[in-house]
């Protein structure tokens, strides 16, 4: 299996290879790089698409993890593209990837092209929201992940009905509450990094859905504002993970968005 060791982690990655520009995919909290299957697959034959697992997600995830921010997770971003030789890339975030690929800008700007946010924000949470959050850690970590909180992570994060819902409450049932933790402690500690976006130069696509619960469109809204240049497509009928539920439509404002970059 690929893995990259930077920074003291073991990243889990795969790497569609060719000679086209690079795209670098970084999933959403309790997620992992699977998540881009519907756009890898649209995008492979004319880019070169990576997806990798964070820190206490998916095949990097240790039963343990330690301490970090979203800044450790753009070094992170920063090092497999140096461990894979690329040395610029259009970096895709979702939700919490948006989080780290941001920061990554901030902190990395030479290796970046352009920004992708899918269903993300430049704020930190909204202060109602902690304590469902505080809540679902705590029961989840006690008593294992129960029928209706999976049921209510599944319509938070992947909407009603949506048929590929019952393999991402497989991979919540195996999450380790070491990495749960502090997966969450990572996610509820974030700065506010709204003011600092005007340093953000390159082109931006904001994709959001317009049925977003976990983050409100009007959050996606004041990022794409404040960025010096960006462009948002807000996705009808979608909730947070609009690239999985409703990958055409995310799909077709992607591939418009590369071909305007003009590689």
């Amino acid at each position: 299996m690929p893995y990259a060791q930077v920074n003291g982690q073991n990243i889990y990655f795969e790497d569609s290879g060719g000679s086209g520009p690079a795209v670098i995919f970084s999933h959403g909290l309790l997620m992992d790089g699977s998540m881009f299957a519907p756009q890898v697959a649209a995008l492979k034959s004319c880019y070169r698409c990576i997806i990798w697992d964070e820190r206490g997600h998916g095949q990097t995830a240790t039963g343990a993890c330690a301490h970090f921010t979203y800044y450790d997770s753009a070094d992170d971003l920063a090092a497999v593209l140096a461990h894979l030789g690329v040395k610029q890339a259009v970096l895709v975030g979702m939700s919490q990837g948006g989080y780290l690929s941001l920061r990554c800008a901030l902190r990395h700007p030479v290796i970046v092209r352009a920004l992708i946010l899918i269903n993300s924000q430049a704020m930190q949470e909204d202060p109602a929201t902690l304590p469902g959050y505080q809540d679902m850690l705590q029961d989840w970590t006690r008593n294992g992940l129960t029928e209706r909180r999976a049921s209510i992570l599944e319509h938070f994060i992947l909407g009603g009905q949506w048929a590929g819902a019952a393999a991402w409450r497989a991979k919540w049932q195996q999450t380790a509450p070491g990495d749960l933790r502090q997966c969450f402690r990572t996610l509820l500690a974030r700065d506010d990094i709204n003011d600092q976006l005007a340093r953000i130069t390159v082109p931006v696509l904001v994709i959001h859905g317009e049925r977003d619960r976990a983050i409100e469109l009007p959050r996606a809204q004041a990022m794409a504002a404040a960025l010096a240049n960006a462009q948002l497509v807000v996705v009808p009928g979608a909730g947070h993970a609009s690239n999985l539920t409703h990958p055409q439509a995310v799909n077709a404002a992607i591939e418009t968005f590369l071909v305007s970059l003009n590689f």
